[in-house]
Parts: structure tokens; C-alpha cells; sequence
């Protein structure tokens, strides 16, 4: 168990998220389970969603760029024979349901595998992504058009696991931003049947597993002292960021502390570095730049990101 600081805790939070709450819910309550209102998340889960959402507490919260661009892994299920305008079970069926739903095995895993690999993929109707300030569902929901706007996603893998009549079990892994409902919907258009994303479980964020999360009811549980324990919680000198240790002299590292360059022994392991990590005692105070001194093996380690007051 790490010991909260006095300005309250900092570390990585793994959180299982129940269906029917939106991510900003979850970041309320865990502010109120661990008492204070710096917490964020790294990425959201739509409200029928459920599984990992990785917050950042207290001055974790100054990694959260570095936390949003991971690949992702998901389990969920895809039901036939119906879409929907919102591409899952909680939109509007859209047009007459198929009269026969269920897909031929081979040709789902053809079509499911046809969409494995780099592709534009642009946002459902009704979703989040923002244009003129105003979301993609405001507009849809005033019948007014929503726009094209596609982006570059990948898929590693999409597998259907197990056919049931009209519905299929997936896995997928893919990067960050990509829509799992718009490719059950893709998936449905090119079989002839239609579909809508019936359920979704989010199981991976890069390297934080979902086996590694508690639940809400979980955490309330918990006496308020242990609720920042393994192994949901990790404090910053555990966040697995994938950029080389400079270790800092006791002095160094107060100068880092303020916000001051410092000159370092240059580790044959940051040659090409964009970051170093900044490491003191073993504890993480800062994220910076390595700017070169002369030819020599010396380099002044500016400090850019703080993490220890």
C-alpha cells in the first residue's frame, strides 16, 4: 500500500466499470472514495459499456497524454438481423429486421476478418466526436447532417469466437479512437443481415489488464487507507511509461523539483529518446529533455513535466 501524500494521492487507478454509468460518473464517485477531485480518465466507455477505464488521480493527471494513445482489446457481442441509428442496442431500429438473421459461420469470419488491418473509419451518427463545438448525436438528434469525418484506425485482430443463432461473440484489438459498434455495423452491411453492437467489454489499455481492476462496490468496501492499493492502484514510480531512467542526485532532484535544468551523464539507452524519465531514490520527479553538451558524454536534463511539489 503507498502512502498518500498531503496533497492526497497520485497514482493509476483500475477501475471495472458497471453498465449504465457514463465514465464521468465513475470519475465522481472515485473522487468521493478517495477524497479528492483530481481525477480523470484516460479514455471513456459509452454508459451500456462496461470494463477497464484507467483514471488518473492527482498528479497522475500530468501523464494523461501519455495514457490515450495505447491499442486497446475488447470482448463483445454482435446480434443480427436488426440495425440501429446509434449502431447499438441503445439506438432506434432502423428499417425492417431481417426475416432470416442467422449468419453462416465462414462467411462472418471472412467478413470480420476483412476488416483486421489499417482502414479510414469514420464516427457513428451518434457519438461524441465534436465539430463547431457541437457533438455528432446534437446534430442527429435535430435530423440535421452529420458530417464525414474519417481517421485512420487499426485493427489487429477480429475474431468471431462463437455463433449462437442471431448473435456472435468477438474479441478485438485495436487502436485507440476506433469504433467497435461502427464495425459490427460494417460487419452486419456486408453479410446482407444487419447488426447492432448488443453488448462490449473493454479487457486491455496498452499495458493495464482488466484482471488487475476492482468495481465500485469493491472499492467502497475497502477501509479509505487501502482503496489506493495493489493491485488496482499504481503509484507513479510504477506507471510502465516507455522511456529510459536518469537517476538524480538528492540535490539534482531538488532542483528538478523547481523546474530547473540539471546536467546528467547521458545512458547509451537515450540515444533518440523523445523523454527520459527523471528518477530519484527510485521515485519518478519528473518527465524532460535531454539537450546535448558538447561532444562529451554530458547532457542538460530539462525537466517539463513535474510530478513531485
Amino acid at each position: 500500500m503507498s502512502a498518500a501524500p498531503a496533497d492526497g494521492p497520485s497514482g493509476l487507478l483500475l477501475v471495472d466499470k458497471p453498465e449504465a454509468m457514463t465514465s464521468h460518473d465513475v470519475v465522481d464517485a472515485v473522487r468521493r472514495l478517495l477524497g479528492t477531485r483530481r481525477v480523470g480518465h484516460t479514455g471513456t466507455l459509452d454508459p451500456a459499456a462496461t470494463g477497464l477505464l484507467v483514471l488518473c488521480v492527482g498528479r497522475a493527471g500530468r501523464l494523461q497524454s501519455f495514457l490515450t494513445c495505447y491499442d486497446k482489446s475488447y470482448e463483445g457481442t454482435m446480434k443480427f438481423g436488426v440495425e440501429t441509428d446509434t449502431y447499438d442496442r441503445e439506438g432506434t431500429p432502423v428499417g425492417t429486421p431481417h426475416p432470416d438473421p442467422r449468419p453462416d459461420e465462414e462467411r462472418l469470419r471472412a467478413a470480420c476478418s476483412r476488416w483486421v488491418g489499417e482502414f479510414e473509419q469514420a464516427p457513428p451518427p451518434f457519438s461524441a466526436k465534436k465539430v463547431g463545438g457541437k457533438k455528432f448525436y446534437e446534430l442527429a438528434r435535430r435530423g440535421e447532417a452529420v458530417p464525414h469525418l474519417p481517421k485512420k484506425v487499426r485493427v489487429t485482430r477480429f475474431d468471431a469466437v462463437e455463433v449462437t443463432a442471431d448473435a456472435a461473440r468477438f474479441h478485438v484489438d485495436c487502436s485507440s479512437g476506433t469504433y467497435i459498434r461502427s464495425l459490427a455495423h460494417d460487419v452486419g452491411k456486408e453479410l446482407g443481415l444487419g447488426a447492432h453492437l448488443a453488448s462490449l467489454r473493454r479487457t486491455r489499455i496498452g499495458p493495464f489488464s482488466l484482471e488487475r481492476a476492482r468495481t465500485l462496490p469493491e472499492l467502497e468496501a475497502l477501509p479509505p487507507a487501502e482503496r489506493t492499493s495493489p493491485p488496482s492502484w499504481m503509484p507513479l514510480s510504477e506507471v510502465p511509461l516507455p522511456f529510459p531512467a536518469i537517476a538524480l542526485l538528492p540535490g539534482e532532484a531538488v532542483k528538478v523539483r523547481r523546474g530547473h535544468a540539471v546536467p546528467v551523464r547521458v545512458p547509451t539507452e537515450t540515444t533518440g529518446a523523445p523523454w527520459v524519465r527523471l528518477v530519484a531514490s527510485g521515485a519518478l520527479v519528473a518527465l524532460g529533455h535531454l539537450e546535448p553538451l558538447g561532444r562529451g558524454a554530458l547532457a542538460l536534463a530539462k525537466p517539463k513535466i513535474v510530478l513531485q511539489d
